[in-house]
C-alpha cells in the first residue's frame, strides 16, 4: 500500500449488566496493517448485528470466546478485497468472513469464501444467505422434519431466522404460524411472508392465543424466544412433536437465572423431541452446499423473500444492535458500513 491506512473499528467499552447501552462500545480509529503472505485485506461493505453477540459480551464459558474489554468485536462481514497477497484472491472480489464490527480487516484468506454478488443483493450473504438462513434450513429441515399438512409453529418469526424458517415451512406444504412483537410485523407475515396466521405475543397470554391459531395442536415448534413461549408451545404440542431449540432472546438481558417451563413432563407422556443446536457445528456446516443451492435456487426464483433492515454507518452498529434486541428490526438487521467500488 502506498501510504498508511487507517480504519475504525467498535471496541467493548465494558461489559454490561443487563440491557447493552452506548457506554459499553467505544469507535476507534487505528492503522490497518498491510497483509502478509495469504492474506487479504478486506474493505468491509456490510457488518451483522445477532442477538447471539449479546452473550459473547459476558466473560462466560460458552460454544464461542466471550468479546474482550478494549477489544473490537467481530461477527459476520460482507467485504470487497482491496489488497491480496493470497492465490485465487484478487483485488475487487466479495468475500464473507468474520472480520465485523470495523471498516476493513486484515486476515488470512483461509478466513473467507467468497460470494456471488449475482444472486441477491451482497448483504443477502448476512442473511438469508448467510448464518441465519442456514439456521434457518438445517434447524427445521435437519431437526424439525416437518411433513406437508402438519402445523409449524415460530417464534420470532418476523427475524432473519425466523421469517426464513416459515417460508421454508410453506414451501414443504405446512400450515405456519408465527408470533412477532408488534402488530406491523404480524402483517408483513400475514400478507408478505405467506404465513397462514400469526398474533402479536404482547396482546395477551402465548397460551391463550395459540389455542385459537393452533386449534390442532403443533407439530413442529421453531423456538427463537423461550421463556412464555417455550412453555406455551409444550402445552400444545401434539404426539411426537418435534421442538426446535435455536434461541431464547426473552432471556439475553436477564441478570438472574429464568425459570424453565412448568410443563416439561408433557414431554414424556407426548414423546416430544426436544433438540438445541449450533449451526457452527461441523456436522451442520457439511450442509453448505445443500443450503446455498436450495436457497439460492427459491431467492432466485423469488419463492422466498429477502427482508433486511438497514442502518447506514460504523459509529450506528452499537444503535444497530441494541435495537436488535428490543425487536426494532424486520427480517435481518444489517450496518452498511461503504459502497462497492
Amino acid at each position: 500500500m502506498a501510504k498508511e491506512l487507517k480504519g475504525r473499528a467498535i471496541h467493548l467499552k465494558s461489559r454490561p449488566q443487563g440491557e447493552p447501552t452506548a457506554a459499553n462500545f467505544e469507535l476507534v480509529e487505528t492503522a490497518v496493517p498491510e497483509p502478509a503472505e495469504g492474506q487479504i485485506l478486506v474493505c468491509n461493505l456490510f457488518m451483522s448485528v445477532d442477538p447471539y453477540m449479546r452473550g459473547r459480551m459476558n466473560d462466560v464459558k460458552s460454544y464461542v470466546p466471550p468479546f474482550q474489554v478494549g477489544q473490537p468485536l467481530d461477527g459476520g462481514v460482507v467485504g470487497q478485497v482491496v489488497h491480496s497477497k493470497a492465490l485465487g484472491y484478487e483485488e475487487g472480489d466479495f468475500v464473507t468472513g468474520m472480520g465485523g464490527w470495523r471498516e476493513y480487516h486484515v486476515a488470512p484468506a483461509n478466513q473467507y469464501m467468497k460470494v456471488d454478488p449475482g444472486v441477491g443483493s451482497l448483504s443477502a450473504y448476512l442473511g438469508v444467505l448467510g448464518m441465519p438462513g442456514m439456521t434457518a434450513y438445517v434447524g427445521l429441515l435437519d431437526l424439525g422434519k416437518p411433513q406437508a399438512g402438519e402445523t409449524v409453529f415460530v417464534s420470532g418469526a418476523a427475524g432473519a431466522v425466523g421469517g426464513l424458517v416459515g417460508q421454508i415451512a410453506k414451501l414443504k406444504g405446512c400450515r405456519v404460524v408465527g408470533s412477532a412483537g408488534s402488530a406491523e410485523k404480524v402483517k408483513h407475515l400475514r400478507e408478505e411472508l405467506g404465513f397462514d396466521d400469526a398474533f402479536n405475543y404482547k396482546d395477551g397470554p402465548v397460551a391463550q392465543t395459540l389455542e385459537r391459531t393452533c386449534p390442532g395442536g403443533i407439530d413442529v415448534y421453531f423456538d427463537n424466544v423461550g421463556g412464555e413461549h417455550l412453555e406455551a408451545s409444550i402445552g400444545k404440542m401434539n404426539n411426537y412433536g418435534r421442538i426446535v431449540l435455536c434461541g431464547a432472546i426473552s432471556q439475553y438481558n436477564a441478570t438472574a437465572p429464568a425459570p424453565g417451563p412448568r410443563n416439561l413432563m408433557l414431554a414424556v407422556g407426548r414423546r416430544l423431541t426436544l433438540q438445541g443446536f449450533i449451526i457452527s457445528d461441523e456436522r451442520h456446516m457439511e450442509r453448505r452446499p445443500d443450503f446455498l443451492r436450495d436457497v439460492g435456487g427459491w431467492l432466485r426464483e423469488k419463492k422466498v423473500k429477502e427482508v433486511e433492515t438497514v442502518v447506514e454507518g460504523l459509529d450506528k452498529a452499537p444503535e444497530a444492535f441494541i435495537g436488535l434486541l428490543r425487536g426494532h428490526n424486520t427480517g435481518k438487521m444489517v450496518v452498511k458500513l461503504a459502497s462497492p467500488v
